[in-house]
């Protein structure tokens, strides 16, 4: 497999903010297999250095997903196909299994394999030029495992059937309304509006905001019961500096420096 062309795919680290792109705009953004095999290893590189991570892709596109000009190589044998799906999975629970806070920048189209990838982040701030679709009913493929349950987690399985059966686009009110978009905002204030918020989390705890992603991971993988591993977590929490700094501004009336 070779390596991914480090401008099509790239992270960049700003202070504690991780920002992911995709930058084929002349392709709409579409990932190559190399691209998607390359992504766990980008995102090992940073996730002890950053505390929020952001996904967008360059220009006026999200991702159209997998490039399918590559298909007729790939699928040309039932091998090379299961290959494909390897990278393009591990790449995506990849994504999803990152330790931090993890925010899709949506503008444009954001199809298939593309909102896979802001299926798998924490959040999906849109703007007024969105477009969600998730299109393998069109060509007579499935959309995997894994990436079915992240749309239920997300819009329900009713609404899930509805997009991933008639394979139709949702854009601004009926994307924030079915929970694929979270905030559907003006063109122009789509990057104020994250980084308000990026901000906003920047001011809480990195331990708090990690322990709780892992709780409703293992919430939404199933798990209806505290268990050894769950009450562990919560009485960690008690014994990190991130709880002496808190308590302490809080009796200071002060901010906390979580830096």
């Amino acid at each position: 497999m070779p390596t991914s062309n480090d401008t099509d795919l790239s992270i960049t680290l700003t202070g504690p903010v991780a920002e992911l792109l995709i930058n084929r705009p002349d392709k709409r953004n579409a990932l190559r297999e190399d691209m998607w095999a390359a992504l766990p290893d980008l995102l090992a590189d940073v996730a002890d250095k950053c505390r929020v991570l952001i996904v967008r892709g360059a220009g006026k596109t999200f991702s159209a997903g997998a490039d399918i000009s590559e298909f007729a190589e790939i699928y040309a044998t039932p091998e090379r196909g299961s290959e494909n799906s390897a990278h393009i999975s591990t790449g995506l629970n990849a994504l999803a299994e990152f330790p931090h806070p993890t925010l899709a920048a949506v503008r444009g189209s954001c199809v298939g394999g593309g909102c896979a990838l802001a299926l798998a982040c924490d959040f999906r701030f849109a703007d007024e030029t969105a477009k969600f679709a998730i299109t393998p009913a069109k060509m007579g493929l499935l959309f995997p495992f894994n990436d079915t349950k992240r749309l239920i987690d997300t819009v329900g399985p009713a609404r899930a059937k509805d997009m991933l059966f008639s394979a139709r686009v949702l854009a601004g009110r009926e994307a924030l309304e079915a929970g694929l978009a979270d905030r559907v905002v003006g063109a122009s204030e789509l990057d104020s509006e994250i980084t308000g918020y990026v901000n906003r989390l920047l001011e809480m705890s990195p331990r708090s905001l990690q322990y709780t992603k892992q709780m409703i991971a293992t919430v939404l993988d199933g798990q209806d019961r505290d268990n050894e591993t769950t009450r562990t977590m919560f009485q960690d929490a008690f014994n990190c500096d991130d709880f002496q700094e808190g308590y302490r501004a809080f009796l200071e009336k002060r901010k906390p420096d979580f830096s």
